[in-house]
């Protein structure tokens, strides 16, 4: 009951005078206190409170403290939530641009994709979500997911047949049927079992997430697919946004965009740190052929690239050298 009182008093915080001090919210669902996100928002914090003079800052409840990334999405909407940071992929279903960053193999490399987002691409997809209610503040890293089970996949091929765990998501269970597998939609916190019982036989994910739920301990082979480079987003309720003053609005633009160099360091970092992990805990890194699982893929983009403005956008990603 609680988390639906605080905005009452968020409110008239808000309401009151200029220079009264506003602590936001931002939400975050990973555990741990120093993952890149829950820093990268912390130190946002930081910098919003050197540039209003300490008058606003900003407090993380990780953990999903205050719900699954859909309820704070839908909280954040309404203005019950200040912020909530986010992996891309809820968003699809709300803010249609954001489809773009999430497809299969269309970033070139991590250099491309931090490019693409840097640029006029991914401030007309952060731009676009205004319109639904949410301020896109920034894009955090999230690395490229790959496939783990318990058998090597070096290419298209190997895949077929495979339950993979998915997110709960259709682009997703596209993704794994378009390569010839069997798309297995479960939350995260049930993945370790069903690895563990041969309920799935492969999941998809990051080296960090590999590393942090411990999905190297059920299944050895980490094959190198990088099928995806979805990013996270950072979002801010548009509703409360908008109470804001513009020089305030402007603090809370600039922090977050400064937060990304942090956020990258510290996820370069962590993924370096998680590799030498999973590799000291026996997993082995398969490398493979890339080019048979992206010739998998035009069903994906067929089906969901079906505007022109996103086709637009797609190229668009495509064309930045």
């Amino acid at each position: 009951m609680k988390k639906f009182m605080l905005p009452i008093a968020f409110a008239a915080a808000l309401a009151a005078t200029g220079a009264q001090a506003v602590e936001f919210r931002s939400s975050d669902v990973h555990n741990s206190d120093d993952y890149p996100t829950v820093a990268a928002v912390k130190h946002m914090s930081e910098l919003l409170k050197q540039a209003t003079g300490g008058k606003h800052s900003i407090k993380v409840f990780n953990k999903g403290a205050l719900g699954s990334e859909k309820e704070t999405i839908d909280q954040t909407k309404i203005g019950a939530l200040e912020m909530t940071r986010v992996n891309i992929s809820p968003m699809n279903a709300i803010c249609p641009k954001t489809m773009v960053p999430t497809m299969p193999f269309l970033f070139r490399s991590v250099e491309h994709m931090r490019k693409v987002l840097d640029g006029p691409v991914g401030e007309e997809i952060l731009k676009d979500c205004e319109q639904y209610g949410f301020v896109g503040l920034a894009f955090y890293d999230s690395g490229a997911r790959s496939i783990y089970g318990k058998k090597a996949v070096k290419s298209l091929a190997d895949a077929k047949g495979m339950k993979i765990r998915v997110q709960q998501s259709d682009l997703w269970v596209a993704l794994v049927g378009a390569m010839g597998a069997n798309p297995t939609p479960m939350p995260i916190g049930e993945v370790y079992t069903g690895l563990k019982t041969g309920l799935i036989d492969a999941a998809e994910n990051n080296v960090p997430s590999y590393d942090g739920f411990k999905h190297y301990e059920a299944v050895k082979y980490y094959s190198r697919t990088e099928h995806s480079m979805a990013p996270e987003m950072l979002l801010m309720s548009k509703v409360v946004y908008d109470k804001l003053s513009p020089a305030d609005q402007q603090a809370i633009r600039k922090a977050a965009k400064e937060s990304v160099a942090f956020q990258r360091k510290k996820w370069d970092e962590q993924e370096a740190k998680s590799m030498a992990a999973v590799k000291a805990g026996g997993a082995e890194i398969v490398e493979v052929d890339k080019a048979s699982f992206q010739k998998a893929m035009g069903p994906v983009y067929d089906k969901f690239i079906t505007s022109p403005d996103l086709k637009r956008l797609v190229k668009a990603v495509q064309d930045t050298k």
